[in-house]
């Protein structure tokens, strides 16, 4: 990353946090360069007009006053690392969500970095192995977790038994090759990972979940096993 993309990378992330802020230590770490740089960059900012400042005390730093910027633009590199990860990955959860938010991306776009992003995408190849598409449930299941409702499952288990049960989504996961939706499963009266390949039919009650915690449930997860952040 040069100077200038460290620049426009700093007001980004000065933007995103709102007037929380962020602190040198946090932006050092993040952009992979000193505290030292981070400041020699931040008066660089300042000089330029940007509206930023410091603020004191313990966790301070550096605040944008986001307000009075233009709207966030997006380079050509950035519209085609989103391409990328989302054809690499078309089965994720909210692929569908993810290629619509891309869509506006691109719209929103200058038609001269909308050109420059075509061209990135077009010299990066991929050779993605055929894979199992996503089970035909699992966009309920998407929604059940993204609105926090109870769900009801015909689900097949390791044994072949099938039962019937209502459940509450807390989490989808991904390991060893598989999804599974994470939830409260009131049959069993307990916490269960349910493998999304086995769940035949899946229907979306208007019944909101009880909130529940993830890591109570179902325990903390491994280093190599985390939360997606944004």
């Amino acid at each position: 990353m040069n100077r200038t993309e460290r620049l426009y990378a700093i007001a980004e992330e000065l933007r995103a946090a709102g007037p929380a802020g962020r602190t040198g230590s946090w932006l050092a770490e993040r952009l992979e360069v000193s505290t030292r740089t981070i400041k020699r960059d931040v008066e660089a900012l300042l000089q330029a007009g940007l509206p930023l400042w410091a603020q004191a005390g313990p966790g301070g730093g550096y605040v944008l006053d986001a307000a009075t910027l233009p709207p966030l633009n997006i380079t050509g590199a950035e519209a085609a690392a989103i391409a990328v990860a989302l054809a690499a990955l078309p089965a994720l959860p909210f692929a569908v969500d993810g290629r619509s938010a891309l869509s506006k991306v691109l719209a929103a776009m200058p038609a001269a970095e909308r050109d420059r992003a075509e061209a990135i995408a077009a010299r990066l190849w991929l050779r993605i192995p055929e894979a199992a598409p996503r089970p035909a449930v699992a966009k309920v299941l998407d929604e059940a977790v993204r609105r926090q409702q109870v769900v009801a499952l015909r689900y097949v288990g390791g044994s072949g038994e099938i039962t019937e049960r209502a459940v509450e989504p807390v989490a989808l996961a991904a390991t060893k090759g598989h999804w599974y939706l994470l939830a409260w499963c009131r049959l069993r009266e307990g916490p269960r990972w349910f493998r999304t390949s086995r769940i035949t039919s899946a229907h979306l009650t208007a019944e909101p979940a009880p909130a529940h915690d993830a890591a109570t449930l179902f325990g903390t997860p491994p280093d190599d096993a985390r939360p997606v952040t944004l």
